[in-house]
């Protein structure tokens, strides 16, 4: 569960690589493009530019790099040739990146074309409460005060949080110990210590909390068919704080208050 100093720096690489993933991302149109051809292009950008291995790819049986969760999907969607994005939309791309053995695992929600003022404020109020829950985080911090710090803020916007699904730890796996609830109570849980590393990745429903699992058996929609946001990123407990291992370029502005981006990790530290 503790990570030593040597593997933090590589899963710091691991999350800086990731990064520069959604930064690809951001470059596509979106807009007309399938959910498969996404995958493909992040797949190729992983596998060929990056030189890395996107983690996901056969964990438990999935077939692709990314989940893709559209609209009303919640998360595990799976990319298809048949799932045509376009205008209005809201869509989360989950993905995960493994170098040198270890994995970072990162989502971003993103809005296709025009979006409804109405979806454009659960993702903005999502990815507020992503970093609600990532600033709760320091050694002596307990699990529940990150819970609880995601869990009010979206009920103060009057959304709903997805407790079937929660955060976990990360390392040469992608899911370790512990899990990390996006609902729960200040003061309770397991207590925060510097080298623990885990991801944050609230769901938040436009109506009610309550989910479902449609016949493929990975794709999770919300019971009464109203949007579903998503934002996500590795972290890890740091002396003074926390440090985002997955952290953007265009996400500077959020650092603060004990919050800090991870470093590059000298080239002794991360074979290639």
């Amino acid at each position: 569960m503790i990570k030593r100093p040597d593997e933090l720096a590589l899963m710091a690489e691991s999350g800086r690589l990731l990064a520069q993933v959604f930064t690809y991302l951001d470059t596509l149109p979106l807009a007309g493009m399938s959910t498969l051809q996404v995958n493909d292009d992040v797949e190729r950008y992983i596998t060929q530019v990056l030189q890395s291995r996107p983690a996901s790819k056969g964990q438990y049986g999935f077939a692709y790099a990314l989940n893709a969760s559209r609209n009303q999907v919640v998360c595990h969607g799976v990319p298809s040739a048949l799932d045509i994005l376009k205008a209005g939309d809201i869509v989360n791309f989950d993905i995960t990146l493994e170098k040198n053995g270890y994995i970072a695992d990162s989502s971003k929600t993103y809005l296709v074309g025009n979006v409804s003022a109405e979806a454009r404020r659960l993702v903005h109020t999502t990815y507020e409460a992503l970093w609600r829950g990532i600033r709760a985080v320091r050694p002596g911090a307990r699990l529940g005060d990150v819970g609880h710090a995601i869990e009010r803020y979206a009920r103060q916007h009057r959304y709903s949080v997805v407790s079937e699904y929660c955060g976990h730890g990360i390392g040469r796996e992608m899911h370790e110990e512990p899990q990390v609830l996006h609902v729960g109570r200040a003061g309770t849980g397991l207590t925060l210590r510097e080298g623990m590393v885990f991801t944050i990745e609230p769901m938040i429903n436009q109506g009610r909390a309550s989910v479902e699992t449609e016949d493929d058996g990975w794709t999770v929609v919300t019971r009464d068919g109203k949007l579903s946001a998503q934002f996500e990123h590795t972290v890890a407990v740091t002396r003074g704080g926390v440090q985002v291992l997955t952290l953007r370029p265009d996400e500077k502005g959020m650092l603060g208050g004990g919050v800090t981006a991870a470093k590059r990790p000298e080239a002794s530290a991360a074979p290639g």
